[in-house]
């Protein structure tokens, strides 16, 4: 059973994205701030919930929940400043949205960039800890996968509305194909000789990421 907070005293926010190993499209980001009480049976790291419970599970958790927000750093500023630090950005972005703000952070990952003044710990594996984080990974993945499924009808031969941008035998063939879109991640080197075949869950921690350290609302980085 998840744990439904790391300590009582201070509202905390749970953090977490989705699609940082994706060869194509935005990183999302949520944060979610639960009332101590929270509980709903099906939540876990979404990575576990199928794509029916997962929907359920994102009404729930944005109807109860004290404060959340979503947020996305789109392929061209990936491109820019790196999949790492795009995905803090997106994090600090959907912080920002936070109508509650929260006095700790519970970040899923081994690191992060400090949020304003807010202290925060990292946890890695969280989104399969605490209840918060889990809330996090579901709302990043299902506002993800809902902006992929628009993307895939303008470039339908990539099958996003499947893959989601994750780098599957069926994309790559579409890559090797079609070559690259506006949409794909440039910086990730994804020209069919250059990465493995990636399943969508099965993509690692580190995946795509540079080995320095970095320096209720919809936010957008265009």
């Amino acid at each position: 059973m998840l744990k439904r907070y790391y300590q009582s005293a201070l509202a905390e926010a749970g953090c977490d994205e989705a699609g940082r190993g994706c060869y194509a499209g935005p990183v999302f980001a949520a944060a979610v701030v639960l009332p101590k009480r929270f509980f709903h049976p099906l939540l876990n790291d979404s990575k576990q919930v199928s794509e029916n419970n997962r929907n359920e599970l994102r009404v729930f958790i944005e109807s109860k929940a004290l404060a959340w927000s979503v947020a996305r750093v789109d392929h061209d500023e990936i491109d820019q400043i790196n999949i790492l630090k795009a995905s803090f950005k997106a994090m600090h972005l959907a912080l920002d949205g936070l109508k509650t703000r929260p006095g700790l952070l519970l970040i899923d990952g081994n690191r992060f960039t400090p949020y304003q003044e807010v202290p925060h710990h990292c946890i890695v594996k969280g989104d399969g800890i605490y209840a918060s984080i889990a809330a996090a990974s579901i709302l990043a993945k299902t506002w993800r996968d809902e902006y992929m499924r628009q993307l895939h009808l303008e470039f339908p031969h990539y099958r996003w509305d499947s893959n989601k941008g994750y780098g599957t035998a069926v994309h790559r063939d579409a890559i090797e194909k079609f070559g690259l879109c506006k949409y794909h991640r440039r910086s990730f080197n994804i020209m069919p000789e250059g990465v493995p075949v990636e399943e969508e869950e099965s993509y690692s921690e580190e995946y795509g990421f540079d080995p320095e350290p970095p320096p209720g609302t919809l936010t957008e980085v265009l």
